[in-house]
């Protein structure tokens, strides 16, 4: 596998976990205020880019939904609503995000 630049890259140098753990405990960390600070820092263009992107998919009457990085749930939640898919699966690395998006 071709190695990356971003390969080398460790959030916390002296810890001993792996990356992909230390970049799931911070967005664990930041999970409950994580929405709120997307929303502020984006402007609210991010709730903007979620409806562009599910206007441009209804018309395809997508019946299953894989959301890649789904964090909170925001885009599969607002998918649901607008899209009524068969079933939709959300995955992420973080567990904390997670569990904020399965309870909505």
């Amino acid at each position: 596998m071709e190695k990356f630049a971003h390969d080398t890259v460790m959030p916390y140098q002296s810890s001993p976990l792996e990356k992909k753990e230390q970049v799931a405990g911070m967005f664990n960390d930041i999970a409950h205020r994580y929405d709120l600070l997307n929303k502020l820092l984006s402007g609210g263009i991010d709730v903007y880019w979620r409806k562009k992107t599910l206007e441009e998919l209804k018309q395809l009457h997508p019946q299953k939904i894989l959301d890649v990085a789904t964090g909170t749930a925001e885009v599969a939640i607002m998918a649901n609503k607008m899209l009524a898919p068969k079933q939709i699966i959300g995955v992420d690395i973080s567990e904390g995000m997670l569990a904020l998006g399965f309870w909505c």
